[in-house]
């Protein structure tokens, strides 16, 4: 467990009025920043200006970051067509994340619900730094029951479970439930929030994971190495595929004939096999009683809030596969990028 931190002398600026601050006054922070798109040893850590806030917005000490794939993307600039939101020829964002957990600093004139000194958890740009600029909205109070870095491993995570499985799903008590990539960051999350639900659980994870899918919950755990799932006896009400190493036409096979396909990855192709990956599921499910779905998800307050009450009633619990210091956060996006992660990494700001 980390030391809780304490509220810096900032914090008796209890609210701002979104006005920048003069460019020679403005405080430093230290951050990882990428000049352009490459490989995550091109970042590197730099004193920058903190970020200024508007009026809905929330100023936060960043204690801790949470990483995921989509970092990794981001900071590569890759797929292709990722650049159409982070930027065509450079990244909009120099500051890489989107996860956090933290206490608020400052906030501006206009919000209303979180004020100095909230201990607070969820999704902005800019999340490895000491500071970082978030909307009200996408903020929520951190679970009470959670450490700073076990709170930052949750929000884009933990809320692409929620909206796949709940949302996409239609998740309903009593289904069969298949989480493939059960040991990952989204499939932990997922095989917790399915039983938290009323499902009947399968997670399909590697040898080395099946010990930790079982302890969160899974009724049964089919070992990819052992047994291809699409080959097996068992229907499934709703498969929540986070890895998609299987085609289209097997995972079909695994579903009931009314059951629910929803894919959760579409990252194994390039360029035009990329597309029609995106893209085939979509036109499919208009011509079979089966229903092949793609999701967006963006954490938001009141699916925070959701987590928080299931996180407090101890149904679902952060997996951290390992904690990472500011200036390894590199060394962090490769570990992501090996694809064996078990739940969840994070970067601490706690000593920063």
């Amino acid at each position: 467990m980390s030391a809780e931190p304490q509220p810096t002398h900032a914090a008796a600026h209890a609210r701002t009025n979104g006005e920048p601050t003069p460019a020679a006054s403005k405080p430093k922070m230290r951050a990882i920043i990428q000049d352009g798109y490459g490989p995550p040893d091109t970042l590197h850590v730099r004193d920058i200006d903190r970020p200024a806030i508007g009026a809905t917005d929330v100023l936060v000490r960043v204690y801790a970051a949470g990483l995921h794939i989509g970092d990794c993307f981001g900071v590569r600039g890759a797929p292709l067509p990722m650049r159409l939101a982070t930027g065509l020829l450079r990244p909009k964002h120099a500051v890489p994340g989107t996860d956090i957990a933290g206490r608020v600093e400052a906030v501006g004139a206009g919000v209303t619900i979180l004020k100095v000194g909230d201990e607070v958890f969820g999704a902005c740009h800019g999340a490895c730094a000491q500071y970082a600029r978030a909307g009200e909205n996408q903020l929520a109070p951190k679970p009470a029951n959670l450490t700073f870095e076990e709170a930052a491993a949750v929000p884009t995570s933990g809320v692409a479970a929620l909206h796949g499985l709940r949302d996409a799903g239609r998740l309903r008590p009593g289904q069969k439930v298949l989480i493939n990539g059960a040991s990952g960051g989204v499939g932990t999350f997922a095989v917790q929030i399915a039983k938290a639900f009323g499902a009947e659980v399968t997670g399909v994870c590697g040898s080395a994971n099946q010990d930790t899918v079982r302890l969160l919950g899974a009724d049964r755990v089919v070992d990819y190495t052992e047994l291809d799932f699409t080959r097996g006896p068992q229907r499934y009400d709703l498969i929540l595929d986070n890895v998609e190493n299987r085609t289209l036409s097997h995972c079909r096979r695994a579903l009931t004939p009314a059951g629910t396909l929803v894919l959760n990855s579409g990252t194994g192709a390039r360029g035009l096999k990329l597309m029609a990956r995106l893209l085939t599921p979509l036109v499919l499910t208009l011509f079979t009683r089966q229903t092949l779905r793609r999701f967006l998800s963006s954490p938001n307050q009141r699916d925070l809030l959701e987590l928080k009450t299931l996180i407090e009633d101890v149904k679902v619990t952060p997996v951290i596969d390992k904690v990472y210091q500011l200036g390894e956060t590199p060394a962090a996006l490769r570990h992501l990028e090996g694809g064996h992660t078990r739940g969840k990494v994070v970067v601490s700001l706690l000593a920063s």
